[in-house]
């Protein structure tokens, strides 16, 4: 029978086996990773590209999103941070000529593009088609989405007009057709939690017939 004295030893030894085991697992943590754990300061990049049609420099953190880029070093506050995983819409800008979430693109990929916020589309004073559209038909209730929706919608249109199909598109031979299904399949990637959905449409469909 085994005495209290080696049923101790035994669990002490279990002990030790699993720490020494754990010590053994650990994988060598890299150079760039253990700059960072030691409190250095984060690798840092500069970066040049064109926004709203004005060179801009940056010297930026390699981990900074064009959303923050935009946001917190340019100060370009009408793009929205809204889910922060590509989702929402919400952070949607144009960069050479095609829509993308700015949440999910590291700035310094951008290197000598040119990027359009909705601050780019149009000002106060001289609206965009689709911004002025928006306020017409009330394509928007809290607002918090709207930038992302105005900037994808207005790529929405020139995506159709370049004869780029969707997921709806019929005939994949022939130039897709301005329709509600392709409006609303190709903006199904910005969300509006007020529900503005029909004045959306109806303000794309109008700056549509516009250009017709």
């Amino acid at each position: 029978m085994e005495r209290p004295g080696d049923m101790e030893i035994s669990r002490r030894g279990i002990l030790a086996g699993t720490a020494a085991t754990a010590a053994f697992a650990v994988v060598p943590v890299s150079e760039g990773n253990a700059a960072m754990t030691s409190g250095a300061a984060p690798p840092m990049m500069k970066l040049s590209l064109k926004v709203n049609g004005k060179a801009r420099e940056l010297e930026l953190d390699t981990r900074t999103t064009l959303l923050d880029a935009l946001r917190e070093h340019l100060h370009l506050t009408g793009t929205k941070k809204g889910c922060d995983h590509g989702q929402c819409g919400a952070c949607t800008v144009i960069v050479d000529g095609r829509r993308i979430n700015s949440c999910l693109s590291l700035a310094i990929m951008h290197e000598g593009d040119s990027v359009t916020t909705v601050e780019g589309l149009g000002t106060v004073g001289d609206l965009h088609p689709m911004q002025a559209a928006f306020i017409k038909h009330d394509g928007y209730q809290c607002g918090y989405c709207t930038p992302g929706q105005i900037c994808s919608a207005v790529s929405v249109l020139d995506e159709i007009k370049r004869g780029i199909p969707s997921h709806v598109t019929a005939d994949l031979t022939a130039k897709p057709a301005i329709t509600n299904d392709e409006m609303r399949e190709r903006m199904s990637g910005n969300i509006c939690r007020c529900g503005a959905y029909s004045n959306i449409l109806e303000a794309m469909t109008e700056v549509a017939e516009q250009r017709a």
